[in-house]
């Protein structure tokens, strides 16, 4: 059974941290095939941080084993991982509609080389408002800024 649950600061301790980030670098490994392997590991500690610090964080588990998570910080989405064998089966749907619902996000980030991400937000409803050559890293993969009309 797949459950949808919110994590507190407080609970998010190593064990999940570690499972979580399982579940980033398979999901950025299906989805990112514009990433080397140099490239996903000096991400890596930063997804970390991430994780541990985004105001909401909602992880998405089957028969208690995470599958994915979705992180929102003020009206943004800052993060949404599915384990790859999950693609496709309405999840990212579900969470995005969460994040409009209850967290009232209004805006996302899309890495433009991942064209499924930029589709799926797009058929979501969210249009691009802003292209940056750079990612916040400095790196040289461009971000697509996104928004939704609410």
């Amino acid at each position: 059974m797949i459950e949808l649950g919110e994590i507190g600061k407080s609970r998010r301790d190593d064990v999940l941290i570690g499972k979580l980030l399982s579940v980033w670098e398979a999901s950025v490994r299906a989805s990112h095939d514009f990433l080397t392997d140099e490239d996903i590991t000096k991400i890596a500690p930063e997804a970390r941080q991430a994780l541990q610090f985004v105001d909401i964080l909602v992880v998405v588990q089957e028969d208690g084993e995470p599958i994915g998570f979705m992180g929102v910080q003020e009206c943004k989405i800052e993060m949404l991982f599915l384990a790859p064998a999950y693609f496709g089966h309405g999840i990212g749907r579900q969470l995005i509609g969460l994040a409009l619902d209850k967290y009232n996000a209004r805006y996302v980030d899309v890495n433009e080389q991942n064209h499924g991400a930029a589709k799926f937000y797009h058929r979501m409803g969210f249009k691009v408002i802003k292209r940056n050559e750079l990612d916040g890293q400095g790196n040289p993969f461009p971000i697509l800024e996104m928004e939704i009309d609410k």
